[in-house]
């Protein structure tokens, strides 16, 4: 990925979190109490400092995975959850009455450490025989394909994965059942599957960890995570044909897919259609997971609508993050409205 993108990087701390963790359904007042993605921690570190100072209300967040957040939320134990990958219809109804709302647009990057290459071109049906082990060494034929006059060692993959339950799981996972008949029968997507080879990390930290310590590995991060500790990130071909890096731009064409909002904001924009000709194939809309009845419904209502607006948008583009588009706000908006007291 072209290291410009986060080149305006602030040394904000990715997290603001409880130091004891988030246990006490009571927040106090003034106060908002969240929990989930470890994907938007760096975009949330940003809001939450901005919105503390406009505001005078903070807002605690612990970055603890999407799974761990939606079952926060569903217990109450916070005032609201994050979650890169929208509720199941099972989670929606354990969660007692919640929305999911949008209000980030970002991607789930492919880093990779292999000693001597810098760049390197991969199609989902190959990622997808990476991940299911059929595809073992770094010079098989099929990646030098791919990769014409690239060094290829003679090197075995390290496929890494979330160990947690997580968002860009549910994105890699939701992205190759659509380019894998066989990874969909076999394995199908969710924030947590069982994959068939591999290593897993902890969060985002402990992808890139893993990632940047085993030579030969791949591993699925956000953006941030990637650039921040210096690995080499691969261009994905989209259905268009064009291998794309997961710039704000390609991110941007991605979801420019998206026309109107359906009522319960589950939007999929992995593997767009051809006529997004310079979209990145695993880009993504992650959320907020709401209760309706809060008695935060002011401050959390508020919040929302600020990270939604183009006060909180504006923060994305150094952090990888492009601004929702207005048909996604203004859903996010509606669906904001109906969180009361």
């Amino acid at each position: 990925m072209h290291r410009t993108t986060l080149a305006r990087l602030t040394g904000l701390a990715l997290v603001a979190s409880l130091a004891g963790g988030l246990t006490s359904s009571a927040s106090a007042a003034g106060t908002l109490n969240g929990a989930g993605s470890s994907l938007i921690a760096p975009l949330m570190a940003n809001w939450s400092a901005d919105f503390q100072a406009r505001n005078a209300v903070a807002v605690n967040y612990n970055a603890v995975g999407s799974g761990a957040g939606i079952a926060q939320i569903s217990a109450r134990t916070v005032d609201f959850g994050a979650s890169d990958a929208p509720m199941t219809a099972a989670q929606a109804s354990g969660c007692n009455g919640c929305v999911q709302v949008p209000w980030a647009l970002t991607a789930t990057v492919l880093a990779f450490n292999v000693p001597g290459v810098k760049t390197l071109k991969l199609t989902g049906p190959v990622l997808a025989q990476i991940y299911l082990g059929q595809i073992t060494n770094w010079n098989d034929p099929r990646i030098k394909k791919l990769n014409k006059g690239a060094k290829l060692p003679s090197m075995s993959i390290t496929p890494v994965y979330r160990s947690d339950g997580s968002g860009d799981t549910y994105v890699i996972t939701d992205y190759l059942s659509r380019v894998s008949g066989t990874w969909k029968s076999q394995v199908g997507f969710a924030t947590s599957v069982s994959f068939p080879k591999g290593v897993g990390g902890n969060k985002n930290d402990g992808v890139t960890a893993i990632v940047g310590s085993t030579q030969g590995a791949i591993g699925y991060v956000s953006a941030y995570y990637a650039i921040q500790h210096h690995l080499s990130v691969a261009a994905l071909k989209n259905r268009a044909g064009k291998y794309e890096y997961p710039n704000l731009k390609n991110i941007k064409a991605a979801a420019a897919v998206v026309k109107s909002v359906p009522a319960n904001n589950e939007m999929h924009i992995v593997n767009p259609p051809k006529k997004a000709k310079i979209a990145y194939p695993m880009s993504t809309f992650t959320y907020a997971i709401l209760p309706t009845t809060s008695p935060q419904a002011t401050a959390l209502s508020l919040f929302v609508r600020y990270a939604v607006s183009a006060t909180g948008q504006r923060f994305g583009p150094a952090l990888d993050f492009q601004p929702v588009p207005n048909v996604v706000a203004a859903a996010a908006k509606r669906t904001v409205a109906k969180v009361h007291s």
